[in-house]
C-alpha cells in the first residue's frame, strides 16, 4: 500500500494525472502485400497489435471504392494499416513479419492476384520508419534468400481510405482459405 501511495504522490508531485500514467504510446504501420484480407488476418494475431482496418493508400483518386480500386486506374494499393504497441512489439518486427508473409519479388501482383493495387510497398510514417524499413529490406536482399530482386516499395504514407465494412476481418466474419502465411 506504501509503494502504491509513493507512486501516485510522485504522479502528482509531477504534475500527471491517473489517465496519462495509464496512456498506451501507440504507433500506426501500413503495408501492401497483395489481398489485404490475409495480410489483416495474420498481423491481427500480432502480440502487441492492438487494431487493423483494411484499404487503400498510395493512389490519386479520393475516396475510392473496392470496384475503383480493382480498375487498376486509381493508383491505390489494397492496403492494411496496424496501430500497434512499439513496447510489445517493435516497427522491425513488424516489417520483418511483413516481408516473411507474401513474395517480395513479384511486381504488381501476388500470387493468382495481377494489377498495381497487389504491389508490395510499405508507407512510412516517420524517418525512423523509413531507415528501419529500409535496413530490413537491404538485409533481406544481401541475405541470397531470393533469387531476385525485392521489388517492395518504400515511400511515404499517404491518405488512407479505409476499405468498405465487409472487408473489415473479412476472415474472421467469413472464414475462407488462408492466402497469406508466414515462410
Amino acid at each position: 500500500m506504501k509503494t502504491i501511495l509513493f507512486g501516485l504522490w510522485i504522479m502528482i508531485s509531477a504534475g500527471m494525472s491517473l489517465a496519462e500514467e495509464q496512456t498506451v504510446k501507440t504507433e500506426k504501420a501500413t503495408f501492401a502485400a497483395g489481398c489485404f484480407w490475409g495480410v489483416e488476418d495474420l498481423f491481427r494475431k500480432v502480440k502487441g497489435v492492438l487494431d487493423t482496418q483494411v484499404g487503400y493508400t498510395g493512389g490519386q483518386t479520393t475516396n475510392p471504392t473496392y470496384k475503383q480500386v480493382c480498375t487498376a486506374t486509381t493508383g491505390h494499393a489494397e492496403a492494411l494499416e496496424i496501430t500497434f504497441d512499439p513496447t510489445v512489439a517493435s516497427y522491425k518486427t513488424l516489417v520483418e513479419l511483413f516481408f516473411k508473409m507474401h513474395d517480395p519479388t513479384q511486381v504488381d501482383r501476388q500470387g493468382p492476384d495481377i494489377g498495381p493495387q497487389y504491389r508490395s510497398a510499405i508507407f512510412y510514417h516517420s524517418a525512423e520508419q523509413q531507415v528501419i524499413a529500409q535496413e530490413v529490406k537491404d538485409a533481406l536482399q544481401i541475405s541470397g534468400k531470393y533469387k531476385k530482386p525485392i521489388a517492395t516499395q518504400i515511400v511515404p504514407g499517404a491518405t488512407f481510405y479505409r476499405a468498405e465494412e465487409y472487408h473489415q476481418r473479412y476472415f474472421e466474419k467469413n472464414g475462407g482459405p488462408a492466402c497469406h502465411f508466414f515462410n
